[in-house]
């Protein structure tokens, strides 16, 4: 019996990982997008943390925080932070940047 116990952990490990991944597809998607309509230049994407999350409107969910690397005049580099509820965008932080 102990042996499906084991299973069980092993299989939601697995899981863990590919909804991270997931997500973090999503995340990289989605700030393409961002960068793309405010005409910025995306350099990089590294997520910064993620935890399971509970509340009334949403429920349980997952709350992950990507840090992002732009530039707006193609020399300077930024960062930039992102908020996913689950695989939606909850918020964008940026600095202020130069444009050309």
């Amino acid at each position: 019996m102990e042996n499906i116990y084991y299973l069980l952990i092993v299989c939601l490990i697995f899981w863990y990982f590919i909804y991270l991944r997931k997500i973090s597809e999503y995340a990289r998607s989605h700030i393409n997008t961002y960068c793309n309509s405010e005409n910025l230049q995306f350099i990089s994407l590294a997520r910064k943390s993620s935890r399971m999350s509970f509340d009334k409107k949403h429920g349980p969910h997952w709350v992950s925080i990507f840090e992002f690397e732009f530039s707006g005049d193609g020399e300077s580099s930024y960062l930039g932070e992102m908020q996913l509820r689950g695989y939606k965008v909850d918020g964008v932080n940026m600095p202020p940047y130069k444009i050309n």
